[in-house]
């Protein structure tokens, strides 16, 4: 298709069609655009037409050296072509040099004559290529070519090169080299400033010099022996060490060093780090992760650590304790009346008052936004005064808190809401023990606020009916009354891969009860642990049966594994023992495993995942991007694919959002070498999108419901 055509200067600047040849870089790239410079306005036409042919745009012609410098700015084309003698005024070599100050473009040099000082003079231009009159289009094409790719090498190593600079300088850490006898043989800006001295100062010193006099001797002692086993100890690992700066003062240093092996020498290149604001940071982040930077009281987490010690203690002292847990009443209105600087004035002055109301060795802490719980340690062994004392405790802090508060100059009167809960060794778990106070709390609240209310067997139906559940789940255990589902996962091409196992509760009396009505109760209560092992082991015996069938022996299983059960020390050894007890390929099962249960102790979890994967077991990240996953841990984890939650699947077609999020834990998943697979697909329009994302497996109801036997034979739908 023709193109416009632009008039410009004495060459008629056109831009014009192509034909279908080399000069097309690729299939999404238009051809490349070419300034033809020649002052004979016959050769320029000659030459428009070879490029033309050869399916360039040229981009526009110009007769003089002044010209093409002119065009060049304006037109920015991807390559010159100039002729060296273009007459009176400015030839092509000056015009060269006079483009490449400006533009970083490729030039390519006519020329009829090949005699040395013109060629001297020309290569001092540095230019792409050199073509000597008359040329065949053959030759035109290939030095074009050879021109254009080597101009890209050229952008691309340059940009690198000017991404690596920047990096350099922004780099907070020092670099310097060092010889294998310890001489300093360059130091880095970054150097400079940790150390206070500058590189003229350090050159030609032994690297000791860096190091507190403690420390010298050793540092010196080993590098002065290229093969030194200390040396080799230090060589690739990161080095925790002080450092001594110019005026003397000591500082926590990080230091890794590599080998560089050259023919002359070896020499070896060392990062240093300055850990001080790090390690103040690590402090200061030890305290934000236990005390509110509010009010400085003890925060959840505090009071979480703490409460644990003292339940323990409790179980062989026999003393009780008590959790008081009180909210502020109408507190929004302090808020939205006065202002949130008066909201927190007054959340520090309840903190105050709170500590004055305690023991030492009670717990005042703050849990967050107008929430506040403190916990009473050694309460005696009598249940009856140990509720006494914190009644009484709690009436001390509900009156101290009804007294008028002064906020920037201004009054302002409120109460508290106060919850109750008394515990002893038999206090169970800590989330049922802060649910009781919660209850209590707002017990106290429907009583008409600024009450304190104990937890009590009124209050106790929810947790009766709780207790009756897992009760019911321990002898449905025991009765054999789970049963597993299985929901099929198909490939990019509609082939069945595998399945999910998914547990149901085949509950006398309820019927057929799902998960989402008895697994949080199993996994508050550790029957998860029980249920879990049921259930790895039912599935492996699914596996075996598949395996007889030509249909299904090439099936995986992918089983949920819960985050207790992954905690636990002794979890590999009981996932080995169901593999070989059972006689599957290990190579056909995959665990799947939250985000959560894996930003503890990311360690430990590689650790366990390496050991399962010399069986051949894969994983599998389960409802990727509804939890908090660091990506640098991610990228530790030996995970093998990444789940898409259904949660982003559902809304793909209609929210942007949920189809950005989709897109990219695709390439995020690819980019770290895993498959991924979306999970609740139930529309052909959902397959369709997240196939064009690239998304290398599915699950839903569009292939199939759970069921307790899947068909093999059952076509799945794409």
């Amino acid at each position: 298709m023709a193109q416009a055509r632009e008039d410009v200067s004495c060459g008629m600047l056109k831009t014009s069609g192509s034909s279908n040849t080399g000069a097309q870089r690729s299939k999404t790239k238009s051809p490349a655009r070419i300034l033809i410079v020649e002052n004979e306005a016959i050769v320029r036409y000659d030459i428009r037409l070879q490029l033309e042919a050869l399916g360039y745009l040229v981009a526009g012609e110009a007769c003089s050296g002044e010209e093409a410098v002119f065009l060049t700015g304006r037109l920015r084309p991807d390559l010159v072509l100039v002729d060296i003698g273009l007459g009176p005024g400015m030839d092509g070599i000056a015009a060269a040099h006079a483009i490449r100050e400006h533009q970083a473009l490729p030039v390519v040099f006519l020329t009829a004559y090949a005699a040395d000082d013109i060629l001297e003079r020309a290569m001092v231009a540095e230019p792409y290529g050199y073509i000597l009159k008359p040329f065949s289009e053959r030759e035109l094409h290939t030095v074009l070519q050879m021109a254009l790719y080597k101009h890209q090498v050229d952008v691309r190593e340059h940009e690198q090169a000017a991404r690596n600079q920047v990096i350099l300088d922004n780099l907070s850490s020092g670099v310097m080299t060092i010889s294998a006898r310890g001489v300093i043989e360059s130091f880095s800006m970054g150097a400079s400033a940790i150390f206070g001295y500058s590189a003229e100062q350090v050159l030609g010193q032994n690297v000791s010099m860096l190091m507190p006099e403690i420390q010298r001797s050793r540092h010196h002692g080993y590098l002065q022996l290229d093969d030194s086993p200390e040396l080799e100890r230090v060589v690739g690992r990161q080095q925790n060490l002080e450092g001594v700066r110019q005026d003397g003062t000591l500082f926590p240093l990080g230091m890794k060093v590599s080998r560089l092996n050259t023919e002359a020498q070896t020499r070896y290149i060392v990062i240093l780090s300055d850990h001080s604001e790090r390690l103040q940071a690590e402090k200061k982040i030890q305290s934000l992760s236990f005390y509110d930077d509010l009010t400085g009281l003890p925060n959840r987490r505090c009071l979480l650590e703490r409460l644990k010690k003292v339940i323990a203690s409790a179980s062989r002292s026999e003393q009780h304790g008590a959790l008081i847990f009180l909210d502020m009443d109408h507190f929004r209105h302090v808020n939205e009346i006065m202002g949130p600087g008066h909201g927190d004035d007054m959340l520090c002055e309840v903190a105050l008052r709170l500590t004055a109301c305690v023991r030492d060795n009670d717990t005042a802490a703050h849990l967050g936004g107008d929430e506040f719980m403190v916990m009473l340690d050694s309460l005696g062994t009598d249940s009856h005064s140990a509720a006494a004392h914190a009644e009484a405790v709690a009436q001390k802090i509900r009156d101290a808190l009804c007294q008028p508060y002064h906020l920037r100059g201004r009054q302002h009167s409120s109460s508290a809401s106060v919850g109750i809960v008394v515990f002893d060794k038999d206090a169970g778990e800590l989330n049922e023990l802060l649910k009781m106070t919660d209850v209590a709390m707002y017990q106290a609240k429907a009583a008409g606020r600024n009450q304190v209310r104990f937890y009590d067997s009124a209050m106790q139906a929810q947790a009766l009916a709780r207790t009756e559940l897992l009760r019911d789940m321990r002898c449905g255990l025991a009765a054999g009354q789970f049963v597993l589902y299985y929901q099929v996962q198909v490939d990019a091409h509609g082939r069945t891969q595998g399945a999910e196992a998914l547990v149901r509760w085949q509950h006398p009396q309820r019927g057929l009860v799902m998960p989402g009505d008895f697994i949080a109760v199993a996994e508050e209560s550790g029957l998860i642990l029980e249920l879990g092992h049921w259930v790895l082991q039912a599935a492996c015996q699914q596996l075996l049966r598949w395996a007889t069938n030509p249909q299904t022996a090439h099936w995986t299983m992918a089983v949920n594994v819960s985050a207790l059960q992954f905690s636990r020390d002794d979890f590999v050894d009981s996932v080995v023992s169901v593999i070989r007890h059972s006689g599957v390929d290990g190579h056909k099962l995959k665990l799947e495993l939250t985000e959560s249960m894996l930003i503890g102790d990311v360690q430990d979890a590689i650790v366990k995942m390496s050991q399962l994967k010399k069986l051949g077991v894969s994983f599998s990240l389960d409802d990727f991007g509804t939890g908090y996953s660091s990506l640098i841990y991610l990228k530790r984890l030996p995970m093998d694919q990444l789940k898409i939650d259904q949660s982003f699947v559902r809304d793909l077609l209609s929210d942007p959002d949920d189809a950005v999020i989709a897109q990219a834990i695709v390439a995020l998943g690819h980019n770290l070498g895993m498959q991924v697979i979306a999970e609740g697909v139930e529309t052909q329009g959902q397959h369709d999108a997240l196939a064009g994302m690239g998304c290398d497996a599915f699950q839903g109801y569009l292939f199939g419901r759970p069921v307790p036997h899947p068909d093999p034979g059952k076509p799945s739908t794409i």
